[in-house]
């Protein structure tokens, strides 16, 4: 049995809270939305679990000016926490597992805080070691809510029933959201069965996929690992960043409203 799941929240002068599944927060204002000035500039990195030496140089430069920044692998340590505090407003993570010293995980870094959390997880079948994913909501200046779903998808399973089951849940609350979603993240679709499933999963919920013209993603048996989706919304610009600061390379997405 999984332990329960929980996302950890970070906030600048604040004790670091526990997020449940499904935690909802009291309303906020209209000042409260992502500060998008038209554009949503978003960032997707695998970072490793800053195991480079130039991790933190590539966070602070590739994500400059983003308002969300979706990072997979992330460890909670005190370093990537004080970049988070101090330059977000607010920042969940889901642990998906505990190493000697900080947990290890998705992490959303937000301009805004947001209006509703779900942390989920999955555990490796052979690894015996989980995956997680993070769903939040955010409200964007025409009143409209933004659902961003930040994901690592599991790696080490025999066919896609274990990788369609981490997706389930997701689909689920998308097709109950009214509004613009992002799903973005390592998808580890480094397969044929894999890339299917998530393709037809995305198609299911009305998602298309971001190309980028210089792909420089990470690929695995010739297929890339990193993908971003989006619902509602019209992508302005898009690029693959190639850096030795991680074993991926970061996407960069800006967004407008479709």
């Amino acid at each position: 049995m999984l332990k329960r799941t929980y996302a950890l929240r970070y906030v600048a002068g604040q004790l670091v809270k526990r997020i449940f599944p499904g935690a909802i927060n009291q309303p906020l204002s209209p000042t409260a939305a992502l500060p998008t000035v038209g554009t949503l500039r978003v960032m997707v990195w695998n970072i490793f679990k800053q195991q480079r030496a130039d991790w933190l140089w590539g966070l602070k430069n590739y994500g400059k000016d983003a308002q969300l920044v979706l990072l997979q692998e992330a460890q909670t340590t005190p370093e990537l926490v004080s970049f988070a505090i101090d330059n977000y407003l607010a920042t969940d993570q889901v642990p998906a597992f505990v190493l000697p010293q900080h947990p290890s995980g998705v992490m959303t870094l937000a301009a805004a805080h947001p209006v509703y959390c779900c942390p989920l997880r999955e555990r490796e079948p052979l690894l015996r070691l989980a995956k997680s994913a993070l769903i939040t909501v955010y409200p964007l200046f025409n009143d409209q809510l933004l659902m961003v779903v930040n994901i690592h998808a599991v790696n080490f399973s025999l066919g896609v029933d274990v990788y369609s089951r981490q997706l389930w849940p997701i689909g689920e609350q998308i097709v109950n959201h009214q509004g613009p979603v992002i799903m973005a993240g390592d998808f580890n679709a480094w397969n044929r069965k894999r890339i299917n499933a998530l393709y037809e999963f995305a198609s299911g919920m009305a998602l298309r996929e971001v190309n980028f013209i210089d792909d420089y993603r990470r690929k695995a048996f010739g297929r890339p690992l990193d993908f971003v989706f989006y619902r509602d919304l019209r992508v302005v610009k898009s690029s693959v960043l190639e850096t030795s600061a991680s074993d991926h390379n970061p996407l960069l997405v800006e967004f407008h409203r479709s």
